[in-house]
């Protein structure tokens, strides 16, 4: 599923050794493939070609402009959560046209730019945002198609940070409120509201729970269509999981087989569907790279202390969330041929590992069976591509990782690292 294997002992993203990209720009850093943003939109792209989505790359997993424009010359649009994510794809290229704009908390200032833009939706996460929203709309002459976040009361299975489609999250309406909404505010001139839009959680590894919300949308949409409400775009959100553990994710065909059928005939009809996968296409597409900066034996514990912790990768303190580690240059019989949580090789020691910054929960692994490292050795955190850079924090001033993009034999450093001069800069 990505461009990330040991040849002749040594990781190397596509045709480049991470050692050489470490040596070059320093650590800790994140190293992305273009081969595998290219061919996971590829796969998507193909496996729902049978209704023609407009697929918009979720930003908020990675929203480096070169990982956004890489993407844009795929064909992909962008789905953002923020004026900042906004103005990210307009730097990267994308057409208004390819954007749709979520987020329960959007700013007038946020609205009105996205107004001038002239994207092609805005999903709406309740009466009082869609209320502010026909009202600027108003105010500015101008016209906005909108659609409503349902609430389908559908249980993805994953972490309660990341479940966002049950009654007791901050996300949408549920059904019954969506009938009302759409009876109160279903004939606005301004913001045209003219679609739904569903968002389950993330990442979901099964392919149920999406059937179970897409058939209540849709059964929602006839409704409101027998009442005269035109409702012409589904957005399908995203939430497709990623190979954490070699293997464990559905393919973006498995989704697809699952998912189209059901689309189909209302697609026949004329029903635009929207697609918002984000970590599906990067989170394997990139890797941190971190160095070991001292080894420590405590009892029976190991430390092994890196230059990147819960700064530069929050997810596994904040969502208890798994990462393959794993030494980029190991010994001969350390070299992994799958990535799990539990290898069987003989000789692994276990440890933890942990950053630099003054927390106990600054840790990137804890018990993790991996091989004897000293100090200097070179780490590679693997499926860090979403919701690393992205999450990443200057916590106990530590500036902020580069960020490299490789392409075959090449690389580019699409974010300089952050100098302390950079910590200080907006406080002079």
């Amino acid at each position: 599923m990505d461009h990330f294997t040991y040849e002749h002992g040594s990781l190397h993203c596509e045709r480049t050794a991470a050692e050489a990209i470490a040596d070059a720009v320093g650590s800790p850093c994140y190293v992305y493939s273009k081969a595998t943003l290219v061919e996971h939109h590829r796969r998507i792209a193909e496996a729902f070609a049978a209704v023609q989505p407009l697929i918009c790359y979720s930003v908020k997993s990675c929203g480096n402009l070169s990982v956004c424009r890489t993407l844009v010359e795929c064909g992909a649009g962008m789905d953002v959560v923020s004026g900042g994510e906004l103005y990210r794809a307009r730097a990267a290229g994308c057409s208004p046209e390819g954007i749709v704009y979520a987020g329960v908390g959007k700013r007038d200032d946020e609205i009105a730019a996205a107004l001038d833009a002239g994207i092609f939706l805005l999903n709406v996460e309740s009466e009082a945002e869609f209320e502010n929203i026909a009202r600027i709309a108003r105010e500015k002459n101008a016209t906005c198609r909108c659609a409503l976040r349902i609430n389908p009361d559908v249980d993805p299975k994953t972490h309660r940070f990341t479940t966002t489609g049950t009654k007791e999250t901050k996300f949408g309406v549920d059904i019954d409120r969506a009938r009302a909404f759409f009876r109160a505010y279903g004939h606005d001139k301004h913001a045209r509201l003219v679609g739904l839009h569903l968002h389950i959680g993330s990442p979901v590894y099964t392919t149920d729970p999406y059937q179970q919300a897409v058939r209540k949308a849709l059964a929602l949409r006839e409704e409101l269509l027998a009442e005269g409400f035109e409702v012409t775009v589904l957005d399908v959100g995203g939430g497709f999981a990623a190979d954490y553990e070699t293997g464990r994710s559905p393919s973006a065909a498995e989704y697809a087989r699952a998912i189209v059928p059901i689309l189909e005939p209302a697609v026949r009809a004329g029903l635009k569907i929207v697609l918002e996968p984000g970590r599906s296409i990067v989170a394997n597409a990139g890797i941190l790279l971190t160095r070991v900066q001292y080894v420590k034996r405590s009892g029976d514990k190991t430390f092994a202390i890196c230059d990147a912790g819960m700064n530069a990768l929050l997810r596994p303190s904040h969502y208890d969330a798994f990462h393959f580690i794993w030494p980029t240059h190991p010994d001969a019989a350390f070299v992994p041929q799958t990535r799990t949580k539990e290898p069987t090789m003989q000789g692994l020691v276990q440890m933890d590992v942990v950053g630099p910054l003054c927390e106990t929960g600054d840790y990137l692994a804890l018990d993790r069976a991996m091989p004897p490292v000293e100090r200097g050795d070179l780490l590679a955190v693997f499926t860090a591509g979403a919701y690393g850079m992205s999450m990443a924090s200057r916590y106990n001033s530590s500036p902020l990782p580069a960020e490299v993009l490789v392409d075959g034999e090449r690389f580019t450093v699409v974010r300089r690292r952050e100098t302390y001069e950079d910590l200080v800069a907006h406080e002079r």
